[in-house]
């Protein structure tokens, strides 16, 4: 069984590269436009097993999004891959206290991507 994924972007086009990428590695993806919107995808999508997810979105901004989903007992070690345009140490920071376990600075290329979540997806 493919494992699933949860890309949270604000921008459309990005989401559409980021889940070509993965789909053609095999992966069943789920899209989010805001955190908002992927916490109540997580809540109807069976098993989600990697997140990536964007710093900068309207009505729930992505380190918001990965606090809150690690106080959910059911994603809590859910890993999340912030992929986003922000590349300053604080910011990544932030997302490490938030729960973030990789931080990926756009433009990114696939493979990196790739890399980063073969490493990370949960079994």
């Amino acid at each position: 069984m493919a494992k699933t994924i949860l890309i949270v972007d604000d921008s459309s086009s990005l989401r559409t590269v980021v889940k070509l990428a993965l789909t053609r590695a095999g992966y069943d993806v789920h899209e989010a436009g805001d955190g908002v919107e992927a916490l109540a995808k997580l809540d109807s999508v069976a098993k989600v097993n990697l997140i990536v997810s964007d710093v900068n979105m309207p009505n729930m901004d992505g380190i918001t999004f990965v606090s809150q989903v690690k106080q959910h007992p059911r994603h809590k070690f859910t890993p999340v891959i912030m992929l986003t345009t922000e590349g300053q140490d604080a910011k990544k920071e932030q997302g490490r206290a938030a729960g973030a376990k990789a931080w990926i600075v756009k433009p990114f290329n696939p493979p990196q991507l790739l890399d980063a979540v073969s490493k990370l997806i949960l079994p």
